[in-house]
Parts: C-alpha cells; sequence; structure tokens
C-alpha cells in the first residue's frame, strides 16, 4: 500500500470555494442562468477550522463576459454585491477611498490589479479644487507594483501612504489562484478578510488587511492562473465523468471534437472497480488523495508549473476593464464612461 508522505504539501489557491469543508457552512446561494453568486460570512470557529480569516466572502461565477450581454449582466452582478459589502461593514457613507491595483504589469496573468486601476474614476485632485458635483466619491489610485521589482513591501508603501493622505477604506484589486480548472477567469472573488500578495504562488508578502492597516480593507480579486496538479487532477476526474457520461447515455462515440459536452454535469458514479478499470490504482483514491500524490512527483523537481490560458492577454483587458466598471458605478452614482 502505498503510503503518502508529504510534509511540505502545498495546494496553490485564495479562493474560499475551493475549500471542500466549505460546503458544510451555511450560504446564500443566488443563481442564473449564466451566473451564482455565493455569500458566505467566516466565523470565529470556522475560520480555526478552515484556516480561513474571519469575515465575508461574496464569490460571483460567471460562464463568459466575451459575450456583451453576458459582460453587462455580470457587471450589475458585480455593482449590486460590491454594495452589499459596503453596507454590511458600514462604509456606505464614507466619501474617500483609495483603490490599489496589486501585481506586476509586466506579467500578463499578474497585471489585473494595475490594469484595473487604469480605469478607475480619480477625483480626488478635483475636489482639492471644488470642482466635483454630488454623486461622487473622493477616490485616489495607486499601483505600487511587485516587490521584486521595487524592493520595497507593499505595505510599506501602502502605510506611508495613509500617514500622509486621509483615507476612509481601501479597496485592493490582484490576481488570484485557483485549484479548480472552472474558476480560472470565471469567478470574482469579494471579501472584507484583505489580501496577502502572491499567497496563491506560494510567495506570501505582508498582509494587506484591517488589521495590518487600521483601515477598512475590501479585497476584490479573480483567478488568472492554476498549477499544474490543478489541471492533472481535474483531468482525471473529467476522464472518469466522461466514461461516466458515455455509460449514462449508452453511448461509445469516440470523443467529439466539435459538440461541446460539459462532462461535469454527468450525476453517474462510477463505481470503485470501474474507476480502477480505467485509471488504475490513481484512479480509486480521491480527489485529496490523487492531488497529494501529484504534488509528491512534481514539487520536488520544481514541475508544479503556474499555467494561464493561450489568450490571456484579451481576458484580462475584458477583466479589467469589468472590475473597473464595477467599482466606478459603485463609488460614483452618476458616473458614466464618458465623464
Amino acid at each position: 500500500m502505498h503510503t503518502i508522505n508529504l510534509s511540505n504539501k502545498d495546494i496553490h489557491t485564495d479562493l474560499i470555494m475551493d475549500i471542500k469543508e466549505v460546503s458544510g457552512l451555511e450560504k446564500v446561494i443566488t443563481k442564473t442562468k449564466n451566473t451564482k453568486v455565493e455569500e458566505l460570512e467566516i466565523n470565529t470557529d470556522n475560520s480555526l477550522k478552515l484556516n480561513k480569516k474571519k469575515g465575508l466572502y461574496e464569490t460571483i461565477t460567471f460562464k463568459d463576459i466575451t459575450d456583451k450581454n453576458n459582460f453587462k449582466e455580470v457587471e450589475e452582478l458585480g455593482i449590486k454585491t460590491l454594495k452589499r459589502v459596503i453596507t454590511k461593514t458600514k462604509l456606505q457613507d464614507k466619501q474617500k477611498v483609495l483603490v490599489i491595483g496589486l501585481g506586476n504589469e509586466e506579467s500578463t496573468p499578474d497585471a489585473l490589479g494595475p490594469k484595473t486601476t487604469k480605469n478607475i474614476l480619480v477625483t480626488k485632485h478635483l475636489f482639492s479644487l471644488g470642482e466635483v458635483e454630488d454623486g461622487y466619491l473622493e477616490v485616489s489610485t495607486i499601483k505600487p507594483g511587485v516587490t521584486g521589482t521595487t524592493g520595497i513591501e507593499t505595505k510599506d508603501l501602502v502605510e506611508g501612504i495613509l500617514t500622509k493622505i486621509d483615507i476612509d477604506y481601501i479597496i485592493i484589486i490582484d490576481a488570484l489562484a485557483s485549484s479548480s480548472l472552472d474558476r480560472l477567469n470565471k469567478t470574482i472573488q469579494i471579501t472584507t478578510t484583505g489580501i496577502s500578495p502572491g499567497s496563491g504562488i506560494g510567495n506570501n508578502r505582508k498582509e494587506l488587511s484591517e488589521e495590518t492597516l487600521n483601515i477598512p480593507t475590501i479585497a476584490i480579486g479573480i483567478p488568472t492562473v492554476v498549477d499544474a496538479t490543478t489541471i492533472v487532477q481535474n483531468t482525471l476526474d473529467l476522464i472518469l465523468k466522461k466514461i461516466a457520461y458515455n455509460l449514462e447515455n449508452n453511448t461509445t462515440d469516440k470523443l467529439k471534437t466539435i459538440e461541446k459536452i460539459n462532462y461535469s454535469d454527468t450525476k453517474k458514479e462510477l463505481t470503485t472497480e470501474e474507476k480502477e478499470k480505467v485509471l488504475g490504482m490513481v484512479g480509486v483514491l480521491s480527489k485529496e488523495k490523487q492531488k497529494d500524490l501529484l504534488l509528491e512527483v512534481l514539487l520536488p523537481n520544481n514541475n508544479n508549473m503556474m499555467v494561464t490560458p493561450k489568450e490571456i492577454d484579451y481576458l484580462i483587458d475584458k477583466l479589467s476593464l469589468l472590475l473597473a466598471n464595477i467599482i466606478n458605478k459603485t463609488l460614483h452614482k452618476h458616473f458614466n464612461p464618458t465623464n
């Protein structure tokens, strides 16, 4: 019997919904044809159990934003969700907001934060001139870069800014990592727990949160990368679901490259014997044990690479515009793209 002993186990994810145990918690789920919103609040007890910080977690899942109508639907849902988070944290009457775009603008999958700030409507300088009409908040932005290029911790830069500028609360945007292919570039997580830059890829920097900065902090992120372990394990799972789909629909057709089939939706479960027949001893392992085994194989050789889709340039442009629209229309009542 193979015994897995991986002391340095490292599953890459920033998403609360990637954690299996979260399914047992009370959450509010709202669904439409193309979207799903999951509202979750982690209390002190659950925080210890899940190793996740106490606070609000709102997760928006969507199918495709390259379509104009879908983009608009997700945008409206994002505005509604962000407003709900601001209201729940009693920040709706606050006027001065700092939007921080984390990440490396030179690395496309990590450029979500900096590219989002480019489209944020900045008004702080206008307030000093007294030329701002009602319905607009006092908003400023910063792109702090990454420690690898600046040599300075992002937290230290933000703390320096907060000593000079009066801010009521912070909104942080960052690219995240996920342990699910289905969530890649199709999930927005909004949380009141702040963020640790680079944590999803095992490169933890100083945390940015209300506890460390002494100011309310809302973090907004989208997963743009997954690791090789996730890809392989998800593929193994889809192979089993493909076989189950064929059995469920009484078909032995060869793989179809034109027809798009979502094998994840199949309800039939293969027996242990069927799984072993398809994938051998690996097939009968649980998903968690499969990941443990894959990590044991890949980590020692530094082969657990972080991967992003080939169309990531286009997706980052769309996703950064989406987040900017959500933030602008939440903070500024009279915002429109021409102003």
